[in-house]
């Protein structure tokens, strides 16, 4: 299921042939630090440095036909999917590997989503028992019992409920009570009336019309239920928390015991909902958004079931979309990505394949990927990198002239707890109970989708009364990615983002630390960002901030927020930057951080001097800006200021670095050009 039912686990840097380590060393060993040929230096990088470091990559680039962004992520992405692609069929053809073990349930579950033939002979035939059920809802009791029989199996609508690490106690986990997704990503999308929001509101309601259709509705009959399914759902997104709310857990955070939370929805009755799900004699819960659970109330006592109907079979029918027959498939594709995105195709089918693999049982599929390209000395090293960028980060907290001594020692303690997870976990997830078929077996993605929506729900259910495992991934090691989890405290890499552009073991230090060193760096700020600064060093949201200090962090972060939000990517459309601050200090403390990480390392080791004709102090900023080449669709970016809390990759090349006064010494940057932002307005937090 679509949900929405806690903060995101985690802070991520981004908004996913067999090789023997031998060779993946070699291939490492070969790539350049910083590739020369992409540059424009004909243009200063004191007018534009996104173009000096980019400009020819950029103009010799097209966006490919089955993306809508490309750039040093999305590269990396495709050379680690078709390593972890290898892999995947290397494993398929061996014997050993049979459906009771791990690998063998990834090779089932890539072979079903492949079964287009099964997937088109089966239509609509897996949903039919859900309609009927849908159908013989005749009020709120029929309502609930149907959500309390699919909620395990992720298909549920309205509420849901989520088991992890309690937001002030993260050692216990705790039940959370969230809200589920609507068909649009962004409330903006229901409410707004800025052209593309409404533009995109009625091709909405012209794509729900033409799926419902799929389900035996005439054109007539599916398009008064689409009219109705965006009543529903317009009138459901207006108690929820806006974009930039849904950012603060404090606002997230709200136990209540089952009576209180009856006081607020009494048409449902929450001993038996939570009894259903196998959860009896629960007598606290973690309610995410109270204004909404108040005005579900006014939903149900409404009465309008037939309506609720239309939005459970519309709701069903959107979240399996990608399960089914492939011309179901293409229709959620046409809106979701051509539409919302400005995609012009469809991914490979086994690009797409491999992403489910990697995003259910990608640890499975993870242990004989980091066999294979992973190296030790990898890891290694950078660890070494992270531990120098912790010292810095902590001699920059020690250095800070805004914040008083005693926020300094609460700083520091929480710096030097963050737990670091490098490459691939110590302890590998155990698939043992969960059951994936193949085709031979009789297996389909439906049933095997729905097998691992009901494991993973039963795992939650089974951690209630146990203390939170906090050894567990949010990532598996195939995800060029990497992320801070808050409370956990730790800082997660794992191993596939640990190539080049980010970070090459053989190569140049300048280049790893404006590379991996600001993702480390990076994560490393996301603990003391406008949102993780509301966690101590255990985990826990508890304030630990003096209120002089408070006030002025969030001053600094209005001042870096108001820059932002001056961006204008296209005409009428703004970066948000209160949506964005969290990734911005990430950015910003991230280079920061990793560059004075580059002096200390440059202190104890011979300095390599001019390598390409730039200093190493050039590299750095060079190599960051590097990471950040992209281009993205049109489409897509009015997309991303409204749901993705990440800036565009052309501004995080820049306008972190802007702030930093070691950016104008290594490039000679005056005033008067146009990187050029007055001394007085630079925005220096961590």
């Amino acid at each position: 299921m679509k949900k929405q039912l806690s903060r995101p686990l985690f802070c991520a840097f981004f908004a996913a042939v067999s090789f023997t380590a031998v060779q993946a060393q070699n291939a490492t060993s070969k790539e350049p630090g910083i590739n020369v040929s992409y540059m424009n230096t004909k243009i200063s990088p004191s007018q534009d440095f996104f173009q000096y470091v980019n400009g020819t990559w950029l103009n010799q680039t097209e966006i490919p036909s089955d993306r809508t962004t490309w750039g040093s992520f999305n590269e990396l992405i495709k050379k680690t999917d078709k390593d972890a692609m290898s892999i995947l069929k290397e494993a398929s053809k061996n014997p050993k590997y049979k459906s009771d073990t791990d690998q063998g349930k990834a090779v089932n579950l890539f072979s079903t989503i492949l079964d287009t033939v099964g997937r088109n002979k089966a239509g609509i035939a897996p949903l039919q028992p859900y309609f009927k059920k849908i159908d013989a809802i005749k009020n709120v009791a029929d309502l609930q019992k149907y959500l309390v029989e699919v909620e395990p199996e992720g298909t549920a609508a309205f509420f849901g409920i989520y088991i992890g690490a309690d937001e002030k106690n993260s050692s216990k986990n705790s039940v959370t009570l969230g809200v589920s997704q609507l068909g649009l990503p962004d409330k903006d999308y229901y409410t707004s009336e800025d052209k593309d929001s409404k533009e995109k509101r009625a091709k909405y309601e012209l794509h729900v019309a033409k799926m419902m259709q799929f389900i035996g509705e005439s054109p007539e009959k599916a398009k008064q239920s689409a009219a109705a399914i965006l009543a529903l759902e317009t009138e459901l997104s207006k108690p929820r928390l806006d974009r930039v709310e849904s950012r603060d857990s404090r606002l997230q955070y709200n136990p209540m015991t089952i009576a209180e939370l009856q006081k607020i929805t009494p048409a449902i009755k929450w001993d038996a909902y939570f009894t259903g799900l196998g959860l009896a004699k629960l007598d606290t819960v973690v309610v995410m958004e109270p204004k909404y659970m108040k005005a579900l109330q006014t939903v149900f006592t409404q009465n309008k079931v037939a309506q609720w109907k239309e939005y459970l079979k519309w709701d069903l029918l959107n979240t399996v979309a990608t399960k089914l027959s492939t011309d179901i498939e293409t229709a959620n594709f046409n809106f979701y990505s051509k539409t919302l995105r400005g995609a012009i195709k469809q991914l490979p089918r086994e690009e797409k394949a491999l992403q489910v693999v990697n995003t259910t049982v990608g640890e499975a599929l993870g242990k004989l990927y980091v066999e294979k390209v992973f190296p030790a000395e990898a890891k290694a090293k950078a660890v070494d990198m992270i531990h120098n960028i912790i010292l810095a980060y902590q001699n920059r907290i020690n250095n800070l002239t805004w914040m008083s001594a005693a926020t300094k020692v609460k700083a520091i303690e929480k710096l030097n707890k963050i737990t670091i997870k490098v490459g691939y976990p110590d302890k590998w997830k155990d698939y043992s109970a969960l059951q994936i078929k193949s085709v031979a077996e009789g297996g389909s993605y439906f049933d095997n989708a729905r097998s691992l929506s009901k494991w993973n729900f039963k795992k939650g259910i089974e951690k209630l009364h146990k203390p939170v495992d906090k050894t567990e991934w949010g990532m598996s090691p195939q995800t060029v990615n990497a992320y801070y989890n808050p409370s956990y405290n730790e800082i997660v890499f794992p191993a596939a983002i640990l190539q080049p552009p980010f970070y090459n073991y053989q190569a140049d230090e300048a280049v790893n630390y404006g590379g991996i060193g600001a993702v480390i760096g990076h994560e490393i700020s996301h603990g003391f960002d406008d949102s993780g600064a509301r966690y101590n060093a255990e985990g826990n949201l508890v304030d630990w901030w003096t209120p002089e200090d408070l006030k002025q962090f969030t001053a600094l972060g209005k001042a870096l927020a108001d820059q932002y939000s001056a961006l204008e990517p296209l005409p009428g459309i703004h970066v948000d930057g209160n949506f964005t601050l969290g990734e911005n200090i990430g950015d910003l403390g991230g280079i920061n951080a990793a560059y004075d990480g580059l002096q200390l390392y440059l202190k104890s080791h011979p300095n390599p001097g001019l390598i390409d004709g730039f200093t190493p102090q050039q590299r750095f900023f060079i190599s960051w800006a590097t990471v950040w080449r992209t281009k993205t669709r049109d489409e897509a970016i009015k997309n991303q200021v409204k749901t993705d809390p990440h800036s565009p990759g052309m501004y995080r090349a820049y306008v972190p670095l802007q702030n930093v006064d070691a950016f104008y010494d290594a490039f000679g940057i005056k005033k008067g050009d146009k990187m050029y932002v007055n001394p007085d307005k630079r925005v220096k937090i961590w």
